[in-house]
């Protein structure tokens, strides 16, 4: 019988599993991604990217531990294209790359059994792997809220091999791990943050009516461009935008926007 929850609970079925295993799994890992691994528990989860050699995001991630290796979540229509990129990073290591059918699902306001919270914040609720669960919401409605929570989704708003990870929010969401050692494209998301001179950070904006087209101009009261839209739905939209044009009024398609500064995102950080 599947679990049914009172709670929204919602299958993404734009995300995807890879499964990771062999005796060289960890380190093969983390030689690549942007968070540690090494210290990855069996059933706990870690947000994560794969770079570009230049730092630019390629693929956001949340590696899950599993008792003899790791899942990696990741965006669906994605999936081929990562693992033929980890197949050409494996060389001689002894790993194991292979597609998982099992199902992620999201939960929120309350857990399930067996779900792990989300490592970006537990605002965001938990994530399960596998399993029967009967949705009692949509893909759509957890889009919705995470995205009234002021965190974007790298799959649909950052575009690959342009955008940074800082510039997504990766240094605030804990996927980023500035301690571990080398990662592909480790230098230049260090200098960006030993610098402390972040330019541009994706943010939410508000609105009244349906989301802008993405990649519509956010403009200042003076028609500067202060950034561009990414992914929205009604009202609330993700936009990627310049952190010292943020302060007056802004518009988009000649609508009045506002930004949206969340609770998370320190000031020092947006002002």
């Amino acid at each position: 019988m599947p679990y049914i929850s009172a709670m929204p609970v919602a299958r993404l079925t734009s995300r995807s599993l890879v499964r990771i295993g062999g005796p060289d799994w960890r380190s093969f890992l983390q030689g690549l991604l942007s968070n540690d691994v090494e210290t990855l528990a069996s059933g706990a989860v870690r947000f994560a990217a794969l770079l570009t050699p230049q730092g630019k995001l390629l693929y956001d991630l949340f590696v899950v531990g599993q008792p003899d290796g790791a899942l990696l979540d990741v965006a669906g229509e994605r999936r081929d294209a990562l693992i033929q990129r980890l197949t050409m990073y494996r060389l001689r290591a002894k790993v194991e790359i292979a597609a998982d059918d099992g199902a992620v699902f999201a939960s929120w306001e309350q857990s399930m059994p067996g779900a792990a919270l989300d490592p970006r914040l537990p605002v965001l609720g938990w994530r399960l792997y596998g399993g029967e669960v009967a949705a009692t919401a949509t893909e759509t409605d957890y889009q919705a809220f995470r995205l009234a929570q002021g965190v974007p989704d790298p799959a649909v708003d950052a575009i690959p091999d342009k955008t940074f990870p800082i510039e997504a929010n990766f240094d605030l969401l804990n996927g980023i791990d500035f301690a571990k050692g080398c990662f592909v494209g480790q230098e230049t998301t260090s200098r960006m943050k030993r610098r402390g001179v972040i330019k541009n950070r994706m943010l939410s904006i508000t609105f009244d009516g349906p989301a802008p087209a993405f990649g519509a101009e956010v403009l200042t009261e003076g028609l500067l461009r202060a950034g561009e839209v990414l992914s929205g739905g009604e009202g609330r939209a993700m936009a990627l935008v310049r952190l010292d044009r943020i302060d007056g009024p802004l518009s988009v398609e000649g609508r009045l926007v506002r930004i949206e500064r969340p609770d998370w995102l320190p000031r020092a950080d947006i002002a």
